[in-house]
């Protein structure tokens, strides 16, 4: 079975041209050491066991409040709008996403690169790292849409060249999350199977994608199966909490139809040791934004506000 429009050699194939059976991932969730970093050895295990972990407290209601106010400020951001980095909602046209956030926002840059944070990173994936990706998730009451199942690996994989599913994501919620409110939900143990997709790469995905995936997504049975063989779990809790969770996790969000608005501060860190190839779907590299091809390792900072 060959992949549509693959070129290099692909340890993880996807956007095949017909169903393929899933196989077991072959590299690791946890490349560094139980106690190299500020993740307790039974956060770590769980991370490993499960493909996430949670960590409540993680910022202050005086620091979300800091966060917040940031994201009212970047979503008039005249250059994130110039170069298509805010994402819109289909009907409303409410914000739904805001990418490179970091590169706009020092607030934002200190939180990344503050040492209980970035040391987490290190800690995971055993190497300096580097940031693939940030930005806003923003889910409005009544209006926001949700995001469908999917690992974040196969479109970073498949679109952007991320060799190895070697990054974890950090969501911080900038909003309490209920049950209600379009929290993510994930199947622990998911990460440990990849799930080749079917279809080839349209020109220009992601500006069809980021509003509503549907090229790189498991069938419906595939993801019945993973349902009742992984189980469902939530992102919920207080604003403040941070999920840590691996690139090949399964997760997906539902439509947010209370009053109760959700958003989060999201960033992709990925090991320097696997920096972008060439796109495995055999397309054009998406936009800087969404995949930096810039691997320089992050320095911490000191003495920020979220120290």
């Amino acid at each position: 079975m060959t992949a549509a429009h693959t070129t290099i050699a692909d340890p993880y194939p996807s956007r095949l041209s017909a169903p393929a059976d899933n196989f077991p991932r072959t590299h690791p969730a946890v490349w560094g050491k139980e106690k190299s970093g500020p993740f307790t050895p039974i956060a770590v295990q769980r991370y490993g066991n499960n493909g996430f972990h949670i960590e409540e407290g993680m910022l202050t209601p005086a620091q979300v409040q800091q966060c917040w106010s940031e994201v009212e400020r970047l979503q008039n951001n005249i250059e994130l709008d110039k170069m298509g980095a805010i994402v819109r909602e289909c009907h409303s046209g409410s914000v739904r996403s805001m990418f490179a956030v970091h590169e706009v926002s020092p607030l934002i840059d200190q939180l990344i690169r503050t040492p209980r944070i970035l040391n987490r990173a290190r800690q995971i994936l055993g190497s300096e790292v580097y940031i693939h990706q940030s930005r806003i998730n923003c889910m409005p009451g009544f209006s926001g849409s949700g995001f469908y199942w999917h690992s974040d690996f196969e479109t970073w994989h498949s679109e952007d060249g991320m060799p190895l599913p070697r990054a974890l994501s950090m969501s911080i919620a900038l909003t309490d999350n209920y049950p209600f409110n379009g929290g993510l939900m994930l199947m622990p143990g998911s990460h440990k199977t990849y799930i080749p997709c079917v279809g080839e790469t349209p020109k220009d995905n992601y500006k069809k994608s980021l509003q509503r995936q549907q090229i790189g997504v498991p069938d419906e049975e595939t993801i019945t199966k993973l349902a009742y063989e992984f189980g469902v779990e939530q992102f919920t809790g207080p604003a403040g909490s941070a999920l840590f969770f691996d690139s090949n996790t399964m997760h997906g969000s539902a439509n947010n139809i209370t009053p109760f608005p959700r958003a989060n501060i999201f960033v992709v860190f990925n090991s320097v040791e696997n920096a972008l190839r060439e796109p495995y779907a055999g397309t054009a590299p998406r936009p800087q934004y969404l995949g930096n091809r810039d691997a320089t390792p992050l320095t911490p900072v000191h003495d920020s506000p979220f120290d």
